[in-house]
């Protein structure tokens, strides 16, 4: 059978959810804990890989399992009870055997967090940055980005991927209060690194150094050293990831 698991995590202290030889994933880690309570060797696929620091409010992953039937509720509660400190379970079931974590979904969502203000309590899941930025203007570039589907500009070098095509849903900054600004984009699929590079790229427009043709330049470059740097892994959500309503069991 083959079961959907939804976790958070803290993603501080893990090299990003992939398996890596440098340092721990937090893939690594659930499998592990999947392994040890279901007593049978298990692989886990997630929806996509976050970077080293980034969090997940919601990530999926998916695995098989032949040892007969559990009660979801107290495989939670064991693993959660199992699992460090930094990643919590929050659901489990099951769906159809060609159901996928990653190639089945049809969205996903991140957020990217920033303040102006030095908070010692937002400090680890904030960007502080040392200028009140224009959101009229990163909201108008937000726009623009929804008009074209390959985000090279914005893409991580020498990765596998066989297309850097994407197709943007939603993008957009919010404001709240005086100080606090949260950027929400969704989209079919992500590119790596790639909201990172959009948030860093458009707060060049947020300091007035970038308008409405720049930015379009940038994106038809297809070429990452055009684009602005990337934003701190530590203040990017994995916020949501969508599957339609027949995956499930």
């Amino acid at each position: 059978m083959r079961f959907f698991i939804t976790l958070s995590y803290n993603g501080k202290n893990y090299v990003g959810w992939q398996i890596q030889p440098n340092g721990i994933g937090v893939q690594q880690v659930l499998q592990d804990a999947l392994s040890t309570v279901l007593r049978e060797p298990l692989e886990v696929t997630g929806a996509g890989r976050t970077d080293a620091g980034v969090h997940a409010r919601k990530m999926v992953a998916h695995f098989d399992f032949s040892g007969g039937s559990f009660d979801e509720k107290d495989l939670i509660r064991k693993l959660n009870s199992f699992l460090p400190r930094d990643i919590s379970i929050r659901e489990i079931r099951e769906v159809k055997s060609d159901a996928h974590a990653r190639f089945s979904a049809i969205s996903r969502t991140y957020k990217y967090y920033l303040t102006t203000e030095k908070d010692p309590f937002l400090h680890d899941f904030t960007y502080q940055v040392f200028f009140q930025p224009d959101i009229i203007a990163m909201n108008a570039l937000c726009e623009v980005l929804k008009e074209y589907e390959d985000f090279t500009s914005f893409s991580k070098l020498h990765t596998d991927v066989k297309t850097n095509n994407c197709r943007i849903q939603e993008a957009y900054w919010r404001q709240e209060g005086d100080t606090r600004f949260t950027f929400t984009i969704t989209a079919d699929r992500f590119l790596r690194n790639m909201v990172r590079a959009i948030v860093g790229t458009l707060l060049e427009a947020g300091r007035g150094k970038l308008d409405e043709y720049g930015f379009r330049r940038v994106i038809e470059a297809k070429n990452r050293q055009v684009a602005g740097d990337s934003a701190p892994g530590h203040a990017l959500f994995l916020h949501d990831v969508i599957y339609p309503d027949d995956v499930w069991v």
